[in-house]
């Protein structure tokens, strides 16, 4: 992060007493942020700085008169012969891709990462959402998959996909993100896009049954305070998660976004752990164990673990902490001179956002942001920001605050309480992106 003197300004995370751009307002229990102050304010600004113009489009005039495009000259094009509608050619270099600093080629252990930078409101398609997996993605057929609840329980049970179908459906929107999210951009600039950074997010709405209930079907015994999850992958994915998590919100989850869950991201049957690391949201799921202490398996000791700064290992960090970032202008973008509107993520596996600030200097000043609502619970949520850039170097980055008053901390300020050192996992720190007087947008995580 340079500032135009060639100092690094540093991004600081007090809480500044800023103005609101808009008043949330609350309805049947949840944030709901009009939008309605932020449109006149947009337009209001817009014409002043732009010239009359909202978003400094090309005036037209009279005498030229409008083309008439070759899409109104001939026949579009009939339905598609795969009976499943794709997107536009032209919008074809938005789709999942890897990292470009870690290279993992190989189909046993691999990744792929959200394009958040094209995406806009909180839903993410379903052939975008990121994919992680330890041993490829299995082709599992639904009519013969059993899901089975034993241990601790009164009653072992076991589910064929009908059953679980015939159950009435629980819907919710929710966030996920991989615990190892942004783990390559920890003390300098390693990726380039946004997408390639913290693109291990996606969000949805995610339908299924309340694990709650299958446990009231099989009984719990006295005792019962977790449960082993196991996936029907070659990796045999496996994680504990302690009870009253699962009687809380945890969803047996069948459909994504209105339809069945695609193989990558565990058809036909998954666990759905809102606002946790998305490696204990086990899909392919076939077997439920109930038990009264954890397993201490591979994922939970040699893996998704974080180091600390005594020489100890964090064990069951479960909760992804209060996060955002900036998603345009964002890596690998040039911007022109003028009006902007900056554009981002935050979200929070512990509650709703309550603000985001964004800074344009680094973090020597920072202004609250207008949040789009719905504004949701373990949610990914919307905020924006009207920027006038008049052409100098800036850094920009955003801080979010959650409904537990929890404040997005700086990497330096994670450095503090975290071993910055081999595999880290939930790297929550605020992200900055630089500006060059030729309109450039990269990294400036150091």
């Amino acid at each position: 992060m340079r500032s135009k003197e060639g100092a690094t300004p540093k991004i600081t995370v007090d809480r500044l007493q800023t103005k609101a751009a808009a008043k949330p307002s609350v309805a049947n229990g949840q944030t709901a942020v009009a939008d309605d102050t932020g449109r006149r304010n947009f337009l209001r600004r817009g014409t002043a700085l732009a010239g009359g113009l909202v978003a400094g489009g090309t005036a037209l005039t009279q005498a030229a008169p409008l083309p008439i495009p070759e899409s109104n000259k001939g026949y579009g094009k009939p339905i598609a012969e795969t009976d499943y509608g794709m997107p536009s050619k032209f919008e074809s270099k938005v789709r999942r891709r890897r990292t470009d600093v870690l290279k993992n080629r190989q189909n046993f252990s691999d990744w792929s990462m959200t394009p958040l930078q094209d995406q806009h409101g909180i839903v993410t398609p379903n052939g975008l959402i990121y994919e992680r997996h330890h041993n490829g993605t299995p082709d599992i057929d639904p009519a013969k998959h059993k899901l089975v609840i034993h241990g601790m329980v009164r009653q072992p049970l076991e589910f064929t996909m009908d059953d679980l179908l015939r159950y009435p459906a629980v819907s919710r929107f929710h966030f996920m993100e991989c615990s190892g999210n942004g783990l390559t951009d920890w003390l300098k600039p390693a990726s380039t896009t946004v997408q390639q950074t913290p693109g291990l997010l996606s969000g949805g709405q995610w339908t299924g049954v309340p694990v709650s209930w299958l446990f009231d079907e099989a009984g719990l015994q006295p005792g019962a305070t977790w449960a082993l999850f196991e996936g029907a992958d070659g990796a045999g994915h496996v994680r504990s998660m302690p009870m009253k998590k699962l009687l809380d919100d945890c969803l047996l989850v069948y459909a994504l976004n209105g339809e069945m869950l695609r193989p990558e991201n565990g058809y036909p049957l998954r666990l759905f752990v809102p606002g946790w690391e998305g490696n204990v949201s086990v899909k392919w799921l076939r077997r439920i164990k109930v038990g009264d202490q954890p397993w201490h398996v591979r994922g939970e000791t040699a893996r998704y673990t974080d180091p600390m700064p005594d020489g100890k290992w964090r064990q069951f960090s479960f909760d992804m902490e209060c996060k955002s970032v900036i998603t345009r202008p964002s890596g690998g973008m040039k911007i022109s001179h003028g009006m902007h509107e900056i554009q981002g993520f935050a979200w929070s596996g512990k509650g709703t956002i309550k603000a985001v600030d964004v800074t344009t200097d680094g973090g020597k000043n920072w202004q609250e942001a207008m949040l789009e609502g719905p504004v949701m619970d373990k949610c990914l949520t919307r905020f924006r920001y009207r920027w006038n850039w008049t052409g100098g170097p800036a850094t920009i980055a955003s801080r979010a605050v959650d409904s537990t008053g929890y404040v997005q901390p700086t990497v330096q300020d994670l450095q503090k309480s975290r071993a910055i050192v081999g595999f880290v996992q939930h790297h929550n720190g605020v992200f900055p992106w630089s500006v060059s007087a030729a309109g450039e947008v990269k990294n400036a995580i150091a």
